[in-house]
């Protein structure tokens, strides 16, 4: 008797047992990472899927797809997953992979802080950071994988997934449970901005009119692409509507981004299917083996999953890529095996009014003095774009308009059009209030004048101020890449830091500009140029054995860069750098009273194999200090200032307008 309650004791436990795995183990593994947070992540069994999660994740950070994470595991097949932990195959974020694994490590973290699922999650934010393309979008598999798959995917969502994650992260919102630091913030922040960007660039136009997106887009192009047979280069239903979803959870949207959701709805709702209803045939276990479209004037809307780029239409194919008018043309198997209408644009149909709403009012919001701007990214301003705020300020103004920057990652390239001077930008401290950008040389590839066009931030305007910000062009050491270009009159640049390589500071045209208690760096000619600058209590730093500076002042100029009381440092290893070689032949640089550290090269000049420029340069010092002050071993075609020559170098006579005591418009920072 004793034996039989043991026996039935230890049935029950088994059987419970059973009953509680199969509370998951009977689930897809979407379905457990979707699950709603709660006790459930505290058990000992969600733990052993974490523990599985973790063997799955290879080291670059990412995981395959189409696995079920939630399935026990042998042990000959954990020592196979250890093996292959260097390996980076099929490593990817498509069919929800990568996404899902940090979603379950989340809401197991919340429940059970083991720091190896908190060290796993950020690996996989790095992954998805490294995985983005220049250009914003996100490849189906990364590292790169060849064919179609290099495509910028937003089939299944992957692209939008990644972005969620990313917007959940930047906002601090806690949904999940795990916070990356303050560094990888900021490179989140730029990442979604540059993501969002590449949405409004690949919105597709029929006819001039926006529409929506496609499954695939080229990586380089940004055109409609195709994948497999099946998915040929068309307009999606199901997919466009999350990416719409995911721009109207943006708050204080831009009006490129206004335009954008208000344009696809207007498509959504164009090419809505009525009075049609999907409707299946079952066999005798379940299996769908017929799928059919029925007249049905009763039925909720519906969308095809592909629609013609010229017109809409609904096609579908089977694997010999052949577009069908109907679905009942192609054959079982692709017929029954694949979405081909989706009811997802019904959701956005059915936010849209609210939204709508909520923002009409943004789109004429103006600030509420148009000559003291503010804007800040968490929409406590009137714009949370730079460039909205040039563009909302009047044209041609008689008063000064000051645009405050509150501190933030402003991922934006910039313009100052010629109609916005007399303005300022002025930031809320130099180290946290950031413009950066990332185009350069190769990336645009506009021809052999591609370097104009790299530039973060572009002043065409006169009389404009740049003050406490930090302008970066974050591209790296890929070639020529401006970080701020000036070509205008009566430009200021004052406790400002300047981040680049090649070609940080393009400081050109024939007016005159002021850079004050300034941080440039930079490896290559990294102040370029014509313009007539001074260059006052600014650090000069070198990142790379090279040049300084390459002007290419006019002919006539009497005046071209001048650097006064200013600091020339470098990093550890530079030991090469030459104060500055010639543009153009008539090129003008002067140095007076810096300190030149040791890495400045004692002949200090270069004529850039040019001969002639021997006899037009002028290139000369006054006065300086510092280990890389050597003037008895210059070239002998530069030249080093007596005091009465050296005394023409000053502000006035550099940079002023008036020969009597007028305010000068310097005078006015």
């Amino acid at each position: 008797m004793k034996t039989q309650k043991i026996l039935f004791f230890l049935s029950a436990i088994i059987l419970f047992s059973i009953h509680m795995n199969a509370q998951v183990h009977n689930k897809s593994w979407r379905d457990i990472t979707n699950k709603k947070e709660g006790v459930w992540f505290a058990s000992s069994e969600a733990k052993q899927i974490a523990e599985n999660v973790l063997l799955y994740q290879r080291k670059i950070g990412g995981w395959p797809k189409n696995v079920q994470m939630h399935q026990p595991l042998s042990e000959s097949k954990k020592q196979k997953l250890k093996a292959i932990k260097s390996s980076t195959k099929n490593v990817t974020t498509d069919n929800g992979a990568t996404y899902q694994e940090m979603l379950f490590l989340s809401k197991v973290y919340r429940q059970q802080p083991d720091e190896r699922f908190k060290n796993a999650f950020l690996k996989g934010v790095n992954y998805l950071l490294e995985a983005q393309y220049e250009n914003g979008g996100w490849p189906q598999f990364y590292p790169l994988r060849k064919g179609y798959y290099t495509h910028i995917t937003y089939n299944d969502d992957s692209m939008v997934n990644i972005l969620n994650l990313l917007k959940e992260l930047k906002d601090n919102t806690n949904y999940y449970s795990i916070t990356p630091s303050d560094d990888v913030l900021k490179k989140i922040e730029i990442a979604f901005k540059k993501g969002i960007d590449c949405i409004l660039k690949t919105q597709y136009k029929q006819n001039g009119v926006l529409t929506s997106w496609c499954a695939q887009h080229n990586e380089n192009t940004l055109e409609p692409a195709k994948a497999r047979a099946y998915e040929l280069p068309s307009l999606s239903g199901a997919e466009s509507a999350h990416i719409v979803l995911l721009l109207m959870s943006i708050e204080n949207p831009s009006k490129e981004i206004i335009n954008a959701i208000n344009s696809a709805v207007t498509w959504f709702d164009k090419v809505k299917i009525t009075g049609l209803r999907k409707d299946r045939v079952y066999n005798s276990v379940g299996k769908t083996i017929n799928k059919r479209m029925i007249p049905d004037e009763t039925a909720p809307a519906i969308w095809a999953r592909f629609m013609n780029l010229e017109d809409n239409k609904p096609f579908f194919c089977d694997r010999d890529g052949i577009k069908k008018a109907t679905l009942a043309e192609i054959g079982e198997e692709r017929r029954n095996g694949y979405a081909w209408y989706k009811n997802d644009p019904q959701l956005v149909l059915d936010a849209y009014p609210k939204w709508k709403k909520d923002n009409d009012s943004k789109v004429v919001k103006k600030p509420k003095n148009p000559f003291k701007i503010v804007v800040a990214k968490d929409g406590s301003g009137d714009y949370s774009s730079i460039q909205e705020a040039i563009n909302g300020a009047k044209s041609f103004p008689y008063d000064k308009i000051t645009i405050f920057i509150k501190n933030g990652v402003y991922y934006e390239k910039v313009k100052i059009h010629e109609w916005n001077s007399n303005i300022s930008l002025v930031g809320e401290s130099k180290e946290n209030t950031i413009i950066t950008y990332d185009d350069y040389f190769s990336k645009l590839g506009l021809g052999r004048n591609s370097t104009f066009y790299t530039y973060t931030l572009l002043v065409e305007a006169n009389n404009v101020i740049l003050k406490n910000l930090t302008i970066k062009n974050s591209s790296g050491e890929v070639g020529q890449a401006v970080a701020l270009s000036i070509f205008s009159d009566e430009v200021a640049v004052v406790n400002c830091k300047l981040l680049g390589n090649q070609d940080t500071l393009y400081a050109s045209g024939k007016g005159k500009q002021y850079y004050k208690d300034s941080y440039i760096e930079g490896t290559t000619d990294f102040i370029f140029g014509s313009a007539t600058a001074y260059f006052e209590n600014c650090q000069i730093h070198s990142k790379k054995d090279s040049y300084i500076t390459a002007a290419s002042t006019p002919k006539d100029s009497l005046f071209g860069y001048v650097f006064k009381n200013c600091k020339l440092t470098a990093e550890k290893e530079v030991s090469k750098v030459y104060l500055g070689r010639p543009w153009r032949i008539y090129a003008q640089t002067v140095f007076i009273n810096c300190d030149l550290g040791s890495h400045i090269l004692p002949e200090g000049w270069h004529n850039w194999k040019k001969s002639e420029a021997k006899k037009t340069t002028f290139y000369a010092e006054y006065n300086n200090k510092g280990e890389g002050f050597r003037p008895e071993e210059r070239v002998q075609w530069s030249l080093q200032l007596n005091k009465r020559q050296a005394k023409k170098y000053t502000l006035k006579n550099i940079l002023g307008k008036y020969k009597t005591s007028k305010k000068e418009w310097y005078e006015e920072l």
